[in-house]
């Protein structure tokens, strides 16, 4: 009752309400969410990057496929958050009102939250260096993953092959294991990046690669003690097209047979989003074509390439927040091929990660190979200058950067704007901005 009172008041302040009554709610019954979540059909997804849309694709299959569910939209992936959402999804008794429920979790909170909701189906999907402050390094995240995994004891595990981290998991559990990667190279060429996973997990030797996709994330093995990628089990055989809008793809869901599929959101990380999604489809028994359509139908998570029209300006919204993130957003925009306008929002609030010195990891640098195709480049957020001098360094031209630190100046000048406009903002810079473009413009808010 305080969980579901708190949200209703705080929704009628204008609030996202989507953190404060877990809390509240925790702070009554520390393991609320085990009593609410025990007759509950739970989906799990964690990992580092591509959880909100991964999520979202899969709550379009769900949605096609006539499933009763309720998912954490709105993005509160941690303990509170997904409280909140299973306890709005219930009756005052406790009882749920959907069969199912899809949960985007934090890979730090999923020790919890696997302990407490016990899901049928967990999706890995990567394993990158994030927030230091927050995470730790990357076998910090790795275990948290593993302890939430050693608590859902009766979950099918879809996990990535191509990420030697997250393969590795499959060696240390018991549960029901299908594969999903991409057998083939996605990009002709990729920014400079340095890997979060260069030696074998084992043994400590480089790894040997046939071809790398993206960061630490290809066809892998250690010559030195064996270890490989896993054959996967779903898996992309051929990139057919990525472009400024989508991707298109072949699939073969283990069958040998190859059903194309178009992914609506442009990116190389996004055909891993889809191929996890399509994995989680066959550990539910759908069949191929059951599933296909929902790549390219699903709606988009706030802030993930999400499009608005501002004004005059086409704009999308690509959240960023480590370096194999933000790489993989400049690997998209290094293949533009129209005159656009960047805009960096660069914030170090506690939901940021308080160390910013992942940007030097970044290969900005890629952007002065596009100088041409790049009309201008605005910064802003609490770290503006700080992103600015990072840019400056890369070689970006000082006449086309400009720092401007107020959001409504600065959606000002973006409205403004006759080209099209990507912002590439981190997570408390996201949310900001993209309230401010909710009031201005009267799209959706981020929890509907």
């Amino acid at each position: 009752m305080a969980c579901k009172t708190s949200r209703k008041l705080l929704r009628l302040m204008g609030r996202g309400a989507t953190n404060l009554p877990g809390k509240i709610a925790n702070r009554i019954c520390p393991d609320l969410l085990r009593h609410l979540a025990k007759d509950v059909h739970v989906i799990a997804v964690t990992g580092t990057n591509g959880k909100t849309t991964t999520s979202r694709m899969i709550e379009q299959i769900l949605k096609d496929n006539g499933y009763d569910y309720f998912c954490n939209k709105s993005g509160a992936n941690l303990l509170n958050g997904v409280t909140a959402e299973f306890a709005d999804n219930a009756t005052i008794g406790g009882k749920p009102k959907h069969a199912w429920a899809l949960v985007e979790c934090d890979e730090a909170a999923f020790k919890k939250v696997g302990e407490y909701s016990d899901p049928e189906y967990v999706v890995v999907t990567n394993v990158f260096r994030d927030q230091l402050d927050r995470y730790g390094e990357v076998m910090a995240t790795l275990d948290n993953i593993k302890i939430g995994i050693g608590h859902s004891k009766r979950a099918v595990v879809c996990l990535n092959a191509d990420c030697s981290l997250t393969a590795s998991i499959a060696e240390e559990i018991d549960n029901e294991i299908l594969f999903y990667g991409v057998n083939t190279p996605i990009y002709k060429e990729r920014v400079h990046e340095a890997s979060d996973a260069p030696y074998c997990i084992h043994c400590k030797h480089e790894y040997v690669y046939d071809y790398i996709t993206y960061g630490h994330l290809g066809k892998y093995r250690c010559e030195h003690c064996g270890y490989h990628r896993p054959d996967p089990d779903v898996f992309v055989t051929k990139v057919l097209v990525t472009d400024e809008s989508h991707s298109e793809i072949e699939i073969d869901m283990g069958d040998g047979a190859v059903t194309k599929a178009a992914i609506h959101l442009p990116g190389g990380y996004n055909i891993y989003n889809g191929i996890s999604a399509m994995c989680l489809a066959k550990a539910l028994g759908l069949r191929t074509e059951q599933a296909v359509d929902c790549l390219s139908n699903f709606e988009v998570g706030f802030g993930r390439m999400e499009a608005f029209q501002l004004g005059q300006a086409t704009t999308r919204m690509i959240l960023i927040k480590n370096p194999a993130g933000c790489n993989q957003v400049l690997n998209f925009l290094s293949n533009l091929s129209e005159q656009s306008v960047f805009v960096i929002l660069l914030n170090d609030n506690f939901a940021d990660g308080r160390d910013i010195s992942w940007i030097w990891d970044v290969d900005f640098e890629t952007l002065t190979r596009i100088e041409d195709k790049l009309d201008a480049v605005y910064v802003s957020g609490i770290r503006a200058y700080d992103m600015a001098t990072r840019l400056k360094y890369s070689g970006i031209d000082k006449d086309k950067l400009c720092v401007i630190e107020d959001y409504g100046k600065l959606l000002d000048t973006i409205a403004a704007q006759d080209k099209p406009v990507y912002i590439m903002p981190t997570y408390t810079a996201m949310m900001d901005l993209r309230a401010l473009v909710s009031k201005r413009y009267g799209y959706k808010n981020f929890w509907e």
